[in-house]
């Protein structure tokens, strides 16, 4: 079972984390998410327990709990709804911004045509190059 930990020190580390759920049983792994800049804790982690009773045990033994001066916050992890996942961003890729274009009828950028645009009296897209 995968178990979000909230409220987290900043200075609680990754093998703190696991020494604090081995107790309750098997961590397969315990990480705590840091600021990919600045290598800085974003104060909350996950813990990987293969027995569900030991990690239903933990939770509840842990939560609420103070930990380095601060009250964690234990739960099951779940993902997020499709709808709320964060995009990825693109990155920057050097290419060559002149050219062709679009817009409505003949207001391209390209000679001697319109550039593909949307023309409404031809009732849809044009692609006269």
């Amino acid at each position: 079972m995968n178990i979000y930990v909230g409220n987290l020190s900043w200075n609680l580390k990754d093998q703190d984390l696991s020494n604090l759920f081995a107790t309750h049983g098997e961590v397969t792994s315990a990480k705590i998410v840091t600021d990919k800049f600045t290598n800085r804790s974003k104060g909350f982690g996950f813990v990987e327990m293969p027995n569900d009773d030991q990690a239903q045990a933990a939770i509840a033994a842990l939560n609420g709990t103070e930990v380095d001066g601060r009250n964690i916050v234990v739960n099951e992890s779940r993902p997020k709804p499709e709808g709320e996942r964060g995009g990825g961003g693109g990155g920057f890729k050097k290419r060559s911004f002149g050219g062709g274009g679009g817009g409505y009828k003949g207001g391209g950028f390209k000679k001697g045509g319109n550039g593909g645009g949307y023309n409404r009296d031809r009732g849809g897209y044009n692609n006269d190059y």
